[in-house]
């Protein structure tokens, strides 16, 4: 594998076996700052699993996983591993549905963590400045005002990683964000990711193939927990092996 300097998140050598299953088998994937990487594969590939490693809700049983190419993330548990700028979005969005989409924004700011004191805290100029850029960046700045609960499902997607961007990550995970979107929503989430992927990195774990070919970016495709290609969705999706095991299914 090759060496960390200069990587965001590099996974070398990765294995985990829950119960005899080995859920991943010597994984290694490397994403670079500002790098956009798409990861597809049939269900029980690892997608899951390699997300719980980054995170640190899993502990690997061998291999390297690095952060912003120095820190060793199977050290950290999960809240220092999120402090250190690793944000993760569910499939299922989970946002505060009784309070507006600005001050959803304003809960998820890297500020005092309890509820009451972000709600009274009141917002810098910059703060503020910031969080219309973030408005703006998932499509709902004329939607502010508005109840989280009155969204599409689509824009509470939107919503939520507005709120890890206003985290401010240097890494976003994020799970199948297109599922139950419709196709509108889909076309303007994968220009929403390809904006983010601008000034951070981003890997998308996805089923879509038409998304994952709009976000134009470089795919891995795992299969039993190992990476069996990588390259464009062109040429990954062109592997008689992946063809079999994923594609012809």
């Amino acid at each position: 594998m090759s060496d960390k300097t200069g990587t965001m998140l590099y996974l070398s050598g990765v294995s985990v076996s829950f119960d005899g299953f080995k859920a991943l088998n010597n994984l290694s994937i490397i994403v670079r700052p500002a790098e956009m990487l798409a990861i597809i594969g049939p269900n029980g590939a690892g997608k899951t699993t390699m997300m719980d490693i980054i995170t640190g809700k899993t502990r690997p049983d061998e291999g390297e996983v690095y952060f912003d190419d120095r820190t060793d993330l199977t050290k950290l548990d999960e809240a220092n591993i999120a402090n250190l700028g690793i944000g993760r979005k569910f499939q299922k969005p989970t946002v505060f549905e009784s309070h507006s989409v600005f001050d959803n924004l304003v809960l998820a700011l890297k500020k005092p963590r309890n509820v009451l004191s972000a709600l009274l805290y009141a917002q810098s100029d910059a703060d503020e400045a910031r969080l219309d850029e973030i408005l703006d960046t998932v499509r709902l700045s004329h939607r502010k005002n508005d109840l989280a609960a009155d969204l599409s499902h689509g824009q509470k997607q939107w919503l939520e990683i507005g709120m890890l961007l206003a985290q401010d990550p240097k890494l976003l995970l994020v799970d199948e964000p297109v599922a139950g979107m419709t196709d509108a929503e889909t076309e303007e989430t994968a220009k929403l990711l390809k904006e983010i992927a601008k000034t951070r990195s981003v890997v998308v774990v996805e089923h879509d193939m038409s998304f994952v070919r709009d976000l134009g970016t470089r795919v891995t495709c795992l299969a039993e927990g190992s990476v069996l290609a990588e390259g464009s969705l062109d040429q990954v999706s062109a592997n008689p092996i992946v063809i079999e095991r994923y594609l012809g299914r």
